[in-house]
This record gives C-alpha cells, structure tokens and sequence, in this order.
C-alpha cells in the first residue's frame, strides 16, 4: 500500500456532495463523499480524513491585483521554487492574516514621523535584515518605470510604521485584527510600505490539511468515506468569505471531476470496545455526530449485543436533525436503544445534550457502573467542558461521591486508568 500522507496525499474526487440540513435552516451542514478508488487507504470507525485544500482562485487574483504582480515571478518556499500564484493557491494560507507576517513589516516600515508623499523624483534604499526597501523612486510611478521586482502602490496614506507599532506592541489588538483580516486586507492597510514577491509570501503561514471526523464505517459503502462537514462562511469588512477548505469542498469541487488530496489520519483512543457487548454512551451535537454514524453502522455490521445510546442536539430539529431518516430507522431497529435530542433554539428554553444528561443522570450512573462507555465528539470550548462537569455531577449524585472524588473517578478511572471515557474534540 502506498504512504499516503500530508506530504503525499492521494488525489481522489468526491463522489457525493449535498447539503443535509433543512429548507429554512440558516446552518450549511454537508454530507461529503470521498472515493478511495485503487489507493489502497484503509480506516475504522473513529479515524479522521486529512483534507489538502487550495485557496481561493479570486482572492489570490485579488493580492496579485493589489500588488500589481503577475503571479508568474518565481518565488523560494519551503517546498523549493514555485510561481508566485502557485506559492499562493497551494502553499500558504492566505484567508487569515499570520501574526509573523504583520511582525515582519515592521523592520521594513520607514521610521519617519508625519504623513509619507510619493514623491517621483529620486530612488532611495533603506536596508533592512530582508533586502533593501525602496521609499522613493524617480518616474511615473507605474509599468516600467518602477524599481525592478516592485509593485504598483499608487499613493501613501498616514505612515504606516505608526499603526504598525500600536499593532504590535498590543497583543490584543494584534489579535483582533488578524481574526477578521485576510490579505487582501491587510495590504490595503499597509501595501503602501512596497513589496517584492518573495517579501509578500514571508511570514506567511504554511497551507496546512484540515482533519475531519469520518462519519461512516469501511464496511459500509467499500471504497469510499464519508464526511460530515460544517460550511464556514462570514462577513467581515464588507467581504463575504468561508473557511479555507470547507469552501473548497462546498463551492470549488465538482463531484467526479475536481481533484482533492487525501490521506488518514488513524486515532489510538477514540474506538470501539473489543468487546462488542459493552454497552456505549455516544454525546454528539451538531456535526459531532460524524464518528457516531461510523460507529452505529460498525455496530449493526458487527451484530454487537451491546446497548446504544445517542445524545444528539443542535439549533431545531426541522432545520439541523443530521441523518434523521438514519437515526430514526436505527432507533425503530433498536440499533439506537435511547436517543435523546435537544434543540436549543426550538421553545421557550435553551435545551443543550448536558441538560438532557443531567436529567438522565440515575441511568447514566447505572449504565456507567455497569461497564459502559462514554464517548464526547464536538466543540471543545463549550460544549465538551459542559458535559465533562455534567458527567462529574453524575457521578457524585448517584455514585456517593464527593465533587473531589468523583472528579478523580472520572479523570482518572475512567478516562485514564479504565479507558471507557473517551472525546474527540476539536
């Protein structure tokens, strides 16, 4: 079997590509199908698909734009030479502005007080660890009249190394600017200080795979993996933008035609119980149900005696129910013992998986002291630590324990020691 990895991923094509929420739903949620074809990947319930994205065709038309590159100039990367287009499209991550990039500008801004005239009448250098900086220039100030390897700027503003310390020398702000910022945006603030094409690619962050929970079983449908995917799109700054590569597969794949790299990316933890007869608590909300349809169709595929019990949730069920027809089949089968659902913007009240935890919680202990296993799949920053306390809880409440005690029995018993607590979070 070949090695595929990041660095050499498999080309592919997705087979299947559809938006799984319903018709008045303002969430993007797509069930995403990859076909492995002769590459000889293989992987179980609970491995994630690495993903190699390209950037956006017109935003990288747009920095050349605004730099008045051709794309063509040949640039040094860590992958060796490439074109500048190329060094864009497929070797940075140009959606979001990089924290070493703005740093970088700062060694190059001209230390002068009061506004910057572009005056066109003499060429001056100022040298700095990264070349030399042109301030001024004699001609027209375009075509060829410009200073070999430099941009187009057209006129200076307010001088950039003003802003530029503030931003820096201020964490925060620095950080708030980058979250809401791409390139383009941040060489209309500051694309007066001039670049060369390699000056423009340094400090910028290596386009990096996206890893994503696999949501179906090998043994399912042989030769594919299936995907459930959450489509990021915002606005920021008068611009409409998405995520790096859930707009690459939402809006720049075509199915069966638009090659994607791909590659596995195993776990160690997150897995089934060998012992098919063990029963399993499954929290899933939104699209942390993704490995939970791997591991029902695993279980149905293995004939496991086990118990099955879903806690699933999201915004409404008519709009952000994932795989309702599947779930509701598997639960009328009894593949799905329990199925808990909350919807937190459906009634009167928020209703989150922890609450519907919380009023299980007696069963929950049973299951639990009777061997079960407690798995997590979804947001970290909130919901994970929600359901960690809520299973703390629990676990006093029913176990006759302290809040202490029953911290270490989770921490330490059960996710430690026993291996039955597990979480794929992200």
């Amino acid at each position: 079997m070949a090695d595929w990895s990041a660095k050499n991923p498999f080309m592919t094509t997705i087979s299947q590509n559809f938006i799984l929420n319903g018709e008045n739903s303002r969430k993007e949620t797509r069930h995403i199908v990859f076909d492995l074809k002769d590459s000889g990947l293989e992987y179980k319930a609970g491995d994630a698909l690495g993903v190699v994205p390209t950037c956006p065709p017109e935003l990288v038309e747009q920095i050349l734009s605004s730099t008045s590159f051709s794309g063509d100039e040949v640039v040094e990367t860590n992958l060796g030479k490439c074109s500048l287009r190329e060094a864009l499209s497929e070797r940075f991550e140009i959606h979001r502005v990089s924290k070493k990039w703005i740093g970088s500008l700062a060694g190059r801004a001209p230390d002068t007080s009061g506004p910057i005239e572009a005056k066109i009448v003499k060429r001056t250098r100022y040298s700095t660890e990264s070349g030399s900086l042109i301030v001024e220039w004699s001609g027209e100030g375009s075509g060829g009249s410009l200073p070999e390897g430099y941009s187009e700027i057209g006129t200076f503003g307010e001088n950039p190394s003003v802003s530029l310390d503030k931003l820096i020398s201020d964490n925060d702000s620095l950080e708030e600017y980058i979250w809401s910022r791409d390139y383009v945006d941040a060489l209309r603030d500051f694309g007066s200080i001039g670049f060369t094409p390699q000056q423009l690619i340094e400090g910028m962050s290596r386009l990096k795979p996206r890893l994503y929970s696999i949501a179906s079983s090998p043994e399912f449908e042989k030769g594919t993996v299936h995907l459930t995917v959450a489509i990021v799109r915002y606005n920021h700054h008068d611009r409409d933008r998405t995520g790096l590569c859930t707009g690459f597969m939402a809006d720049r794949c075509e199915t069966d035609s638009t090659e994607v790299g791909v590659y596995m990316s195993p776990t160690r933890s997150f897995v089934l119980p060998e012992d098919g007869s063990k029963d399993a608590i499954m929290v899933g909300p939104g699209t942390g149900i993704a490995p939970f349809r791997a591991f029902l169709q695993q279980r149905e595929i293995d004939n496991s005696k086990g118990r099955n019990w879903l806690f699933f949730g999201d915004w409404t069920e008519e709009g952000e129910y994932l795989y309702k027809e599947e779930m509701e089949d598997w639960k009328e089968r009894g593949i799905i013992s329990k199925h808990d659902l909350a919807w937190s913007r459906q009634g009167s009240e928020k209703v989150y998986v922890q609450h519907l935890m919380k009023r299980q919680g007696e069963e929950i202990w049973n299951w639990i002291e009777n061997g079960a296993y407690f798995y997590v799949c979804g947001d970290k920053q909130y919901m994970a630590k929600d359901v960690h306390r809520t299973l703390i809880e629990i676990c006093s409440d029913y176990g006759s324990m302290s809040i202490e005690e029953a911290k270490d029995f989770v921490e330490n018993g059960l996710m430690k020691s026993e291996k039955r607590y597990l979480r794929d979070v992200y």
